[in-house]
């Protein structure tokens, strides 16, 4: 491998000036702007029945769960300064979670509503649910909206999804788009905090069209504009080890466009049977203007298709994405962490980091040698950066390494000065929670440890 003296300059992602804390005042201020309306509309009046409170209570968490469901439409926008503010791991979170409080208050606002009206009516729950499904305006495609979002909550739990192939789990979660749009219907023609009232209205559409618009930009426009632009396409596919081969894409213009050592692309063959599925893949080298390198470990279904690729296929690059780069450093000194085929990101990352003889160390965790991706360039980069480089090659409990070199202990004996550094992590969810025990065991601030789950 040639090595340049530094990595070529190519522009960096814009930096947007948000703070996390005015997005998340926002969304408040939104939320508590609606409860205002629907009290406003005579939300809280009447209530002197079981039978009042249930349909109020109904109201008000289908005006949450639909608003809750416009954040979820935002957050899967791929939104830059969205990425850039809360990074790959709190968008997930967010997204999870609020996933999950969504269904719940479609779900409440079906359950009360429907107890609610049959204790008004004097009717059985299932006679009043037969009647609300066959003669009420909308409400059956209301319900069709409320069973795609059940289907993305069961297979969002973690023991569906590991049963799951990614392309499977990605195509059921596009029904949510169709939840959306159902119960937008819905809401708009029965809702009673819109049929009376113009400005209620012309405010949910207004929140309807932004989030949508937001969507189509980030998610669908600007990957076609990237594509058309740079015109990428696959330049070459070479092995580094078993099962693991670097896919190098190339285009024009490529050095105008933004991106940083340890972000990731998702990456999307235009074939006939990969246009409509994308793949996340960090760099595993800097960018130099001339190809982006994307190295990929064989996982099954579209991983193994992806090794097989002949150079000249047509490739959209959606991106790109992910915070764990040099923006976020805070000392001189760094260490990088990196379990498996997590250290992509973090190879860029050695190449491309800033710094002085002595300042950048890698711990490199494999189970077996053959695992091990890169070690020449690694070497190479560590001889030409004067940085430090250590493999801790076997499986643990074995006889080679009985204990856990990544605890406390073995991270002190290592990098000495552990807790005067940045600390960038990638690999295995249980390693990296593994390291994160340890690092706060060895007090390094939490403003110093970076690190993305989805960043490979």
């Amino acid at each position: 491998m040639q090595l340049a003296s530094r990595p070529a300059r190519v522009p960096l992602p814009r930096l947007w000036p948000i703070r996390a804390s005015d997005i998340v005042a926002l969304l408040a201020a939104n939320g508590a702007l609606i409860v205002a309306m629907w009290i406003r509309h005579g939300g809280t009046s009447g209530l002197t029945s079981p039978a009042a409170i249930l349909t109020a209570a109904g109201q008000v968490t289908a005006l949450l769960g639909t608003y809750l469901a416009l954040i979820q439409l935002v957050l899967m926008s791929r939104s830059p300064w969205l990425d850039q503010v809360f990074g790959m791991d709190g968008l997930a979170w967010a997204h999870r979670w609020l996933g999950f409080a969504t269904v719940w208050l479609i779900g409440g606002h079906a359950v009360l509503t429907t107890v609610g009206w049959s204790l008004g009516d004097g009717r059985s729950v299932v006679d009043e649910a037969t009647t609300l499904l066959g003669t009420y305006p909308f409400v059956l495609m209301a319900a069709a909206g409320m069973a795609c979002f059940l289907a993305v909550a069961v297979t969002s739990v973690r023991a569906a999804r590991r049963r799951l192939s990614y392309e499977t789990w990605f195509g059921i979660h596009l029904y949510a788009y169709l939840g959306i749009a159902l119960g937008f219907a819905h809401q708009l023609v029965v809702g009673t905090d819109f049929a009376s009232d113009p400005v209620a209205r012309i405010y949910w559409i207004s929140l309807f069209v932004v989030s949508a618009t937001m969507l189509l930009v980030f998610r669908f426009g600007q990957p076609i504009a990237t594509t058309l632009r740079h015109q990428t396409r696959i330049g070459r596919v070479v092995t580094e080890a078993p099962g693991v081969v670097s896919v190098y894409v190339t285009g024009r213009e490529l050095d105008r466009l933004p991106a940083r050592s340890g972000q990731y692309f998702n990456l999307r063959l235009l074939t006939r049977d990969g246009w409509w599925r994308a793949h996340p893949f960090s760099l595993s080298a800097a960018p130099n203007g001339r190809s982006l390198r994307f190295t990929v470990k064989n996982l099954g279904d579209w991983t193994a298709r992806l090794q097989a690729l002949e150079p000249g296929t047509r490739v959209t690059l959606e991106g790109p994405y992910g915070t764990l780069t040099g923006a976020r450093r805070t000392r001189r000194r760094v260490l990088l962490v990196a379990g498996g085929i997590g250290i992509t990101p973090l190879r860029a990352l050695l190449e491309s980091l800033p710094g002085r003889p002595g300042d950048l160390t890698l711990i490199y965790r494999a189970s077996h040698e053959t695992e091990v991706v890169f070690r020449e360039e690694l070497d190479a980069l560590a001889a030409h950066r004067g940085a430090a480089v250590h493999y801790l090659v076997g499986r643990r409990g074995s006889p080679e390494m009985p204990g856990d070199p990544l605890d406390a202990a073995g991270l002190r004996a290592l990098v000495p000065d552990v807790e005067q550094r940045d600390v960038y992590l990638c690999g295995p969810v249980p390693l990296m929670e593994s390291v994160c025990a340890s690092l706060k065991i060895l007090a390094v601030p939490a403003s110093q440890v970076h690190l993305e789950r989805f960043a490979f």
